[in-house]
């Protein structure tokens, strides 16, 4: 567990709210990009990137020009590192009640540029590894000359949060006669059809075939000690639907 501080507390609905390790871990593992704020000269930045979490660090990919890396190379970045995954759209018969499943994690800490090549590079590799399991062996690593000009930040996790909504439409009781259509609207990340660059005749590798994958087969169930579960919805494009009853973890 995380332990709570003063910023990762919040003000209301502190019943979606979940510190559990494994579970934030899930979600910055699933998540593709991030969204990186920081401030620079008094004014708030927020900056979307790459990342790939090592262990008990988050690593977030930029260049050695950009303002938050310059910004980093002396004592630390102070930063808020935010990863939100867009479950499903909920309707309710009332506008107000309207809402969205999702699973989010906010870090907070000081970011630091990473210098060590070797850290570098194992960082580099994961983020490789993460887009397709086997692609850093498949092809070339970066040069000297790549490696100097990506920069990398280091953001050890301590101060993180979960937040999370599950579940179907929350209604008023007076508003359970109104004739509108109520019900939940899933909504996962699909891939399409890969799409080979010019010249390109090597086979497609194993990590770019859409196999069969049903709903129900999820590839992680992260459950948390508040309760909070969901599976994992990165799946190929043709996939089975599962059963209404079938379900991962607790609602």
């Amino acid at each position: 567990m995380y332990p709570p501080t003063a910023r990762t507390i919040p003000q209301r609905s502190r019943d979606r709210m979940s510190y559990d390790r494994d579970a934030a871990h899930a979600v910055l593992d699933e998540a593709y990009h991030c969204a990186l704020g920081f401030t620079v000269d008094g004014q708030p930045r927020v900056l979307p990137t790459l990342h790939v979490r090592i262990g008990d660090t988050l690593y977030l990919h930029g260049s050695t020009g950009s303002r938050p890396l310059l910004a980093a190379r002396d004592d630390g970045l102070p930063v808020c590192v935010t990863v939100t995954l867009l479950d499903g759209l909920v309707y309710a018969r009332s506008q107000f009640h309207h809402s969205a499943n999702y699973r989010s994690v906010v870090a907070h800490g000081t970011a630091h540029l990473v210098t060590d090549e070797r850290e570098k590079t194992a960082m580099l590799t994961a983020l490789v590894e993460k887009v397709g399991a086997g692609r850093s062996a498949d092809t070339r690593p970066p040069s000297r000359r790549e490696l100097a000009e990506t920069a990398v930040l280091a953001l050890p996790l301590r101060e993180v949060s979960v937040r999370s909504r599950t579940g179907g439409v929350r209604e008023d009781e007076a508003d359970l006669h109104l004739p509108p259509w109520a019900g939940v609207l899933p909504l996962r990340l699909t891939a399409g059809p890969p799409q080979p660059d010019a010249g390109v005749t090597a086979p497609l590798p194993a990590y770019l075939r859409t196999a069969r994958t049903p709903w129900h087969e999820p590839a992680r169930c992260a459950a948390s000690t508040s309760g909070w579960s969901r599976w994992s919805w990165r799946t190929p494009t043709n996939c089975t639907p599962p059963p209404p009853t079938t379900r991962c973890g607790g609602t």
